[in-house]
């Protein structure tokens, strides 16, 4: 399919757009009429990704990059904008983990997770803060998530990062208000996913790794982040499990505490031990072409109410507030006539 310029909305550039959700990010911003730069490590999965969204009628290219690379980062947007033209939205969705005790962690693997997970988002906000803020106008989505608020067992180091991320969107939200800047910025609080990363990742358990609690298929989540990534929402809970864990913690940490020590460990492996030599993605990318899901379509939910209500929240409050109206004018005129 040729590529069709008269419905562009934009320049998106995705991070970690490989596999796994960025890869589910990537097709759904090329759905919705957006030429899309795809940053990630691995080669099969960039091409790959590359070839679904010129087939949507999109344009693509793609940079192989690691996001600990400040350099490499700015790089690829300085040649995003000289093939793409001016970018409009950044997501800033690449990730790592250890799944592992932290009495077993290593002293390179939280600085690694720590460049990718943390500092890849700062590097991805800076590159695209260099572009947005002359012209005016801009986008920028940071993907969190529900561990943003909410530390559990076995994931210290993602965990700490996604908390360090929420600190430092929270400074990039008040300075732009601060300098009335029409640049915004959004962070998009994620819930268990349907992804690759628990065939990918490094991991000290007994057992295979798999997401903790209901699992959510990523188009979900890409959907919120295009809607984040077209909205002025300054943060989006996606799904009930992130809303209860973020509240839930606020409320009664120490009950948090308690349920996670009994059931963290358990809730986070499957019943198929590990292999101890399996190949991780910790430094270096797996060969091939992925795609966006993970393992576990069986148990994944593609449909959220609390997410169709979020989106869709100025609407509903439309209805409800005509429907009051109406039963109050309705209640005043039976007054009347009786």
């Amino acid at each position: 399919m040729s590529n069709n310029n008269t419905d562009r909305k934009g320049v998106v550039v995705i991070t970690g757009a490989s596999a796994g959700l960025g890869r589910a990010i990537a097709r759904t911003f090329a759905r919705n009429g957006y030429d899309v730069s795809l940053l990630a490590r691995g080669l099969d999965g960039l091409k790959g990704a590359q070839k679904e969204i010129e087939a949507m009628g999109r344009k693509a290219v793609y940079f192989q990059v690691d996001v600990a690379d400040a350099k490499a980062v700015e790089d690829a947007a300085a040649k995003t904008e000289e093939q793409l033209g001016p970018i409009d939205v950044w997501v800033n969705n690449a990730m790592n983990s250890v799944f592992s005790p932290i009495k077993e962690m290593e002293p390179d693997d939280y600085k690694r997770v720590t460049e990718v997970t943390y500092l890849g988002q700062v590097y991805g906000t800076l590159s695209a803060l260099k572009r947005m803020l002359p012209r005016d106008k801009g986008s920028i989505v940071l993907v969190g998530s529900a561990l943003a608020y909410r530390g559990i067992p076995l994931q210290s180091a993602y965990c700490a990062s996604k908390h360090a991320t929420e600190g430092f969107f929270d400074s990039l939200r008040t300075e732009l208000m601060h300098d009335k800047s029409n640049v915004r910025a959004s962070m998009v609080q994620l819930p268990a996913m349907n992804t690759t990363q628990f065939g990918f990742v490094k991991s000290r358990l007994p057992n295979k790794p798999r997401p903790m609690g209901t699992i959510y298929q990523p188009e979900i989540a890409a959907e919120v982040i295009l809607y984040a990534a077209e909205h002025d929402r300054d943060e989006i809970d996606v799904g009930w499990s992130t809303m209860k864990a973020v509240i839930g913690n606020k409320i009664a940490p120490w009950y948090a505490d308690y349920v996670l020590a009994k059931t963290g460990y358990d809730g986070q492996q499957t019943d198929e031990p590990e292999d101890p030599n399996r190949k991780n993605n910790l430094y270096e990318p797996i060969p091939g072409d992925h795609g966006a899901h993970g393992t576990f379509d069986e148990q994944a939910i593609d449909f959220s109410p609390q997410v169709w209500m979020n989106l869709h929240r100025k609407e509903l409050l439309s209805t409800a507030l005509a429907f009051t109206g109406v039963m109050l004018l309705g209640s005043w005129l039976k007054k009347y006539i009786d």
